[in-house]
């Protein structure tokens, strides 16, 4: 829709932006260096809405709360785009000079009225009319969203209705406002930007467009398949059939993959697994060969945040024993295969992207390191954003200056799909998993960390208190917690923070994992599974049975500390 798949804007701009709106992001936990910038801006006055059918930390410092139900967002987000355009507060001129296909979204949203979506959502008629009121008159208005906006069978659906109101607002191309999805892990904009997806070349060049698969061959010396490979979901589901062997790098996929159990029986049928990781994970007990790699202080790369700034990491030791850096591994395993793979540096490596990826052709490690030198002089942050196209160009601190980067802003209509598990009377509940503040996705590294194992050692289902007492349910009750695909035990924490009808997981616990529960129902277009919206229900546990429970670090085999297991 707009060119450019990463934050339009800069988390420095948070600071000095006039109007938040924070829509499936538990910010404080997931993205706390964020959150703080966001506090800022709303100690100076910023106005801040967050839509989220938890009441986060967040929300205790909001303008509004909108207290979504879960996997209702397009009919909030089309109802606040019903909103702008009845109301007259759309951007014409922008519209006019930088978009298309607007008419196509005036249709779409026009039964899409807050009273109506008031009846869908349970967020008031009056708090989305306000809510799209300030969003659209406030100059410096920007929009975060992470993976509560994404982790649906209509994932992106939901993305293309917040596109949708930063193009009718023309809140694009300019300071503190645009679109911003808060990436999940600290390198998962470079791994995109790198080629790391079945679709694109790195640059985001299209695999099944001839110019890029032209460029490429020539400069890999070899013929391209034009066809999309395979995602992620639609991978795991082709585990022990089309696919009969696995090389995994850096993931825990029977913990962080959802309908594990189908998973993991599938793995039986594999006939290779290939693990490269730098600590023992649950995915472990399936692997044929492990290479042991190194942690982010123990190799020489960049790092490209969520802010697209390309920055250097320098190896502070070496890696332990028979350890290597991930490049290296690849390289003498593709050597071995009969490659002739000849790069003597990681920076060999950079070099080579950055000469087949335009945005990237003004950056390297050797910029990089003169450009470290003199920010810390300044006092400045360190690094690069991209697009920097030239040696002398000092990158984007915000895309889209001057017009939309893909020539015209493309609208996109959308039309509201249920969730594809609806809640019924055997399983009442609706399930949503996300991370908390003192663990990090599998849990694999902080775990393993005492002062993240004190604060939160074990597993826990929240319930709202309604629901909790019809159950039977009190507060530090263990239960089991149950859906068409599997049961976790866990304890119970009964608590308003979650809405009535839904409950909330952690993901991070290898001896209750969340994804036993989840669906692997995935978005008809990325396929990324419905993490957030689940049929469920919960039981409370008899004393026998609870007694059994262990509520223990699953990774105690190093002890709290250790390293490279």
């Amino acid at each position: 829709m707009f060119g450019a798949g990463a934050m339009t804007n800069s988390i420095g701009e948070i600071r000095d932006a006039d109007f938040l709106f924070v829509i499936g992001s538990n910010t404080s936990e997931a993205h706390p260096i964020i959150a703080m910038e966001m506090k800022r801006a709303v100690r100076d006055g910023a106005t801040m809405v967050v839509a989220d059918p938890r009441k986060i930390w967040m929300t205790s410092i909001a303008n509004r709360h909108l207290q979504i139900a879960p996997g209702s967002d397009v009919w909030l987000l089309n109802a606040m785009a019903h909103v702008i355009i009845e109301e007259g507060l759309t951007d014409q001129a922008f519209i006019d000079a930088h978009t298309e296909d607007f008419d196509q979204v005036i249709e779409a949203v026009k039964a899409y009225t807050p009273e109506a979506a008031e009846e869908v959502t349970g967020v008031s008629a009056e708090d989305i009319r306000w809510t799209a009121r300030k969003y659209a008159t406030t100059e410096k208005a920007g929009i975060y969203y992470t993976l509560g906006i994404t982790e649906h069978t209509h994932g992106t659906d939901n993305v293309y209705a917040l596109a949708n109101l930063v193009l009718m607002t023309g809140h694009l191309g300019k300071p503190s406002s645009g679109m911003n999805p808060l990436r999940g892990q600290n390198n998962v904009q470079g791994a995109n930007d790198s080629g790391a997806t079945p679709i694109f070349y790195p640059g985001y060049q299209r695999v099944d467009d001839p110019v890029a698969q032209a460029k490429f061959e020539e400069a890999w010396g070899c013929e391209l398949s034009p066809d999309p490979g395979m995602n992620l979901n639609v991978m795991m589901k082709a585990v022990g059939k089309s696919i009969k062997g696995l090389f995994v790098m850096g993931e825990d996929i029977v913990l962080s993959e959802p309908n594990v159990s189908r998973l993991e029986e599938a793995m039986n049928d594999l006939e290779f697994v290939v693990l490269q990781d730098a600590f023992v994970n649950e995915t472990f007990r399936y692997a044929n060969v492990v290479f042991p790699a190194s942690v982010f202080a123990e190799k020489e790369g960049v790092f490209t945040n969520s802010e697209r700034r390309v920055q250097r990491v320098r190896k502070a030791v070496d890696p332990p024993g028979q350890a290597r850096e991930d490049w290296q591994i690849l390289i003498q395993l593709a050597n071995a295969a009969g490659a002739n793979w000849t790069y003597a540096s990681s920076a060999e490596v950079y070099d080579e992207l950055a000469s087949l990826a335009p945005q990237y052709a003004g950056i390297s490690h050797a910029r990089l390191d003169r450009e470290a030198a003199t920010a810390a002089a300044r006092g400045a942050k360190t690094g690069l954003q991209w697009p920097c196209r030239t040696d002398t160009d000092e990158g984007a601190v915000y895309l889209h200056q001057g017009g939309v980067m893909r020539g015209k802003g493309l609208f996109q209509p959308v039309a509201y799909r249920p969730p594809v598990e609806p809640t019924d009377e055997q399983y009442g509940l609706v399930l949503s998993t996300g991370r908390t503040l003192y663990h990090y996705n599998c849990a694999t590294q902080t775990r393993r960390e005492s002062g993240s194992h004190i604060k939160q050692p074990e597993a826990f289902v929240e319930i709202h208190p309604a629901d909790a007492r019809t159950r039977g349910i009190s507060d530090q009750d263990q239960v089991r917690v149950f859906t068409r695909r599997g049961e976790i035990q866990v304890r119970a924490i009964v608590s308003r923070q979650v809405r009535r009808g839904s409950i909330w997981i952690p993901l991070h616990f290898g001896e209750a994992r969340a994804n036993l529960l989840t669906t692997d129902e995935g978005d008809p277009i990325t396929q990324t599974a419905s993490y957030k919206v689940c049929a469920a229900d919960v039981a409370k546990l008899d004393s026998a049975t609870a007694d059994n429970v262990f509520p223990g670090c699953h990774y105690a085999v190093d002890g709290p500390g250790g390293h490279h297991g």
